[in-house]
């Protein structure tokens, strides 16, 4: 028997794939686009966000908009798509006009925009980062997570590894300290590189991050930044030579000056970065 006919779109919009053609969206390279176009997918990113009612929901990079609908569906307040191609602007459009105006684009680049001038809290961040400007923009979101209410985001699995990793393991790093200090990190899914058109080389992971209460241990972001760059620039080395500059009382603090970067947990660093 012939496959049934596939199911149009629970929100009554055309298909993604329909929109591409239609709108010439072919994927560029230096945006760093690969679109997900199974709105299964969208609608299962948008879910891991939790609650959306009542809150202004930053999307980076929309291209057609496959999870700005997904998020609309999941009853966010408003979605302000962030989008530097031009190209994106009319899909967008269409789908702010169908949901009653719910959508503001901004064409820009995400790393130059600041959260307080395009949108009021309660604030989350729901995205599927280009990967090549993903870390860059979740150091900028930590460096302001007081303005963030939750960040649900799409980094390359390798990356996520990194946010989630626990001490004395390969991934743990730099990465690891600064965002488990700050936010309680959960891998929620991972995505094959076939879902996306066109495909990428790696499988993508979906990850949450809520922002503490308080961070984990007392700290400054500078002095917490400079004693785990030192530390995971020579992470094979001891820290009495790896840390050697900042000439710390390894015994006061408690810490085994012969251990290596990896050995050390969250508060840790932080006893190291308050020394400072």
């Amino acid at each position: 028997m012939p496959n049934p006919p596939p199911l149009p779109p629970p929100d009554g919009l055309p298909p993604l794939r329909d929109v591409i053609a239609r709108l010439s969206l072919r994927a560029k390279r230096s945006f760093g686009q690969n679109f997900l176009l199974d709105l299964n997918l969208t609608q299962r990113i948008a879910a891991s966000a939790g609650e959306l009612r009542g809150f202004n929901v930053i999307e980076i990079g929309p291209g057609p908009g496959g999870l700005t609908r997904a998020l609309l569906m999941q009853g966010a307040e408003r979605v302000i798509a962030i989008e530097r191609d031009f190209r994106c602007i009319d899909a967008i459009n269409e789908i702010s006009a169908a949901y009653d105006g719910r959508v503001k684009i901004i064409e820009a680049d995400a790393l130059k925009i600041n959260l307080a001038d395009i949108c009021t809290v309660p604030r989350k961040i729901v995205a599927n980062l280009p990967y090549n400007v993903a870390t860059p923009l979740l150091i900028t979101w930590l460096k302001n997570l007081r303005e963030i209410d939750g960040m649900t985001l799409m980094f390359q699995r390798e990356v996520a590894d990194r946010l989630t990793a626990k001490p004395r393991t390969k991934a743990y790093g730099r990465l690891s300290v600064m965002c488990q200090w700050l936010c309680y990190v959960r891998q929620e899914f991972h995505i094959a590189k076939e879902a996306f058109t066109p495909p990428p080389k790696v499988t993508s992971t979906v990850v949450t991050l809520t922002p503490r209460p308080e961070p984990i241990a007392p700290a400054t972001w500078d002095s917490l930044e400079k004693v785990t760059a030192a530390a995971f620039n020579q992470r094979r080395k001891m820290l009495r030579v790896s840390l050697k500059a900042f000439n710390f009382d390894f015994k006061a603090l408690e810490i085994d000056e012969t251990s290596r970067a990896e050995e050390l947990s969250v508060e840790q660093f932080c006893a190291l970065a308050r020394s400072l």
